[in-house]
């Protein structure tokens, strides 16, 4: 019998220094809120770098206000100040900060933004804008990669031709049934699966409508809907020079085309097609010097044994954790390092990257299972994690933005707390994360919790 795999121990890339000593990113801002915020001001405490944290005035008395070393409020919530580039740079120039990690969602993917940072004669900490022009709209993305890889694409439509007649052509040439997609959207805004022509004028005028309000974009694009399908990542790394892969998560359990529940390594996966789908990531890395966290996702056939891209994601994830729980890296630091000029080659605890046993990430959210998973608001009267001090369990892992009395705003995600499990195997690791589910209290608001108990 094969003995059971022991947790690998995090590697936290080391500060960066300058010749005197003195780190390169002593201060760091955090154009972000709630958990990723709390999750970027942790590895900055290990790291010794003093932390500054922004805040709408609905969240001055929030979890990553109380942690960061320092705070500054950027405006009335309903004007979308984690939006306002002017506004963060502004307050990134006073407070004398070195680097702006933009965490996920927001301006993470704004090229506009991580430009603006530059000129500012601050650090990014996150992908080249050029790399986010290049991958950030999907449509670009997948003209750029057939004409200059052999990543394999999705059968569909990506041009720009946006006429309705037209965008129904091509879902006939297609076949039903379609998937019609944002080209500039995440987050599952801006699709629907359409199975039959007759439905196909009403889903793209609401597909439009949403993109429009959301991204500021309408244009969309259509692809074969694989019926069969898991929505599978690939976890990469690049210094412009060197290009890791830090192996797959897979995120098929979703509600409203968004990821609920992710784990890695993938049980669908042959260690023949994880090989393959890693080095297509890698390939895209290469080809455009990447640099930071990337993820690129896919499609895969499960019936077909084939995959597919389907899009960049130029940011850390919000799953990010599960990849640092199996392979044994901090993430956010090493987006420190590389952002702090620090190579990739020069550490060799990266020389080998292996999965060892398993992770399970679940998103507990403020939301409505009974009602088409619509957010709810409220005050979150009473909100208790469970305590490994108390439990016995070890390698649970919670990352949350809020605590008892927190407000859950309409402006605001309606996540509430990701928690986190690993274990050596993919029983344990499910055992371990309902556990969790059934400790953890949440009154004042509903949430999924017993929604997700029973996935």
């Amino acid at each position: 019998m094969q003995p059971l795999p022991e947790k690998l121990p995090i590697f936290v890339a080391p500060p960066v220094l300058r010749p005197d000593g003195s780190p390169v990113l002593g201060r760091v801002l955090i154009a972000n809120r709630g958990e990723i915020a709390c999750r970027v001001i942790r590895t900055c405490k290990l790291l010794f770098i003093t932390t500054i944290a922004v805040f709408a005035d609905e969240d001055q008395d929030s979890l990553h206000v109380q942690q960061a070393d320092e705070a500054i409020c950027i405006g009335p919530a309903d004007a979308q100040p984690y939006q306002n580039i002017k506004a963060l740079i502004e307050v990134a120039k006073s407070a004398k900060v070195d680097a702006i990690h933009p965490g996920y969602g927001y301006l993470s993917e704004n090229a506009s933004f991580a430009a603006a940072v530059a000129a500012a004669g601050i650090r990014f900490i996150g992908s080249s804008p050029e790399s986010i022009s290049q991958l950030g709209d999907k449509r670009d993305a997948k003209e750029y990669l057939s004409k200059n890889s052999s990543v394999p694409l999705i059968p569909g439509y990506a041009g720009r031709d946006q006429d309705p007649a037209d965008l129904e052509a091509e879902a006939e040439k297609i076949g039903y049934p379609v998937l019609i997609k944002a080209s500039a959207g995440g987050g599952g805004k801006g699709m629907r699966i359409v199975r039959e022509k007759s439905e196909f004028k009403e889903a793209l005028l609401r597909c439009t409508s949403e993109a429009e309000r959301s991204f500021g974009s309408g244009h969309c694009l259509i692809e074969k809907y694989i019926e069969s399908g898991k929505h599978i990542e690939m976890q990469v790394f690049g210094d412009g020079e060197t290009f890791i892969s830090l192996l797959d998560r897979e995120c098929s359990i979703q509600r409203r085309h968004q990821k609920i529940v992710e784990e890695s390594p993938s049980m669908w996966l042959s260690s023949s097609m994880r090989q393959e789908m890693s080095d297509c990531a890698l390939e895209i890395a290469r080809l455009l010097k990447y640099e930071s966290a990337g993820t690129v996702e896919f499609i895969v056939d499960i019936e077909q044994k084939k995959f597919y891209f389907l899009e960049v994601n130029t940011r850390i994830q919000v799953e990010h954790p599960i990849t640092e729980e199996v392979v044994g890296v901090d993430i956010v630091a090493l987006q420190i390092f590389v952002a702090a000029g620090g190579k990739l080659a020069s550490l060799p605890e990266l020389k080998t990257i292996r999965q060892q046993g398993h992770a399970v990430e679940v998103r507990l959210c403020a939301e409505n299972p009974f009602n088409d998973f619509l957010p709810c608001t409220g005050t979150m009267s009473v909100f208790e994690l469970p305590k490994e001090s108390e439990t016995g369990w070890k390698h649970l892992r919670f990352e949350t933005g809020i605590q008892s009395g927190s407000k859950i705003s309409v402006h605001f995600d309606s996540m509430i707390c990701k928690i986190i499990a690993w274990a050596p195997t993919r029983g344990e690791a499910v055992s371990k994360i309902i556990f969790a589910l059934k400790q953890t209290t949440c009154l004042g608001v509903i949430t999924n919790q017993i929604f997700l108990q029973r996935i």
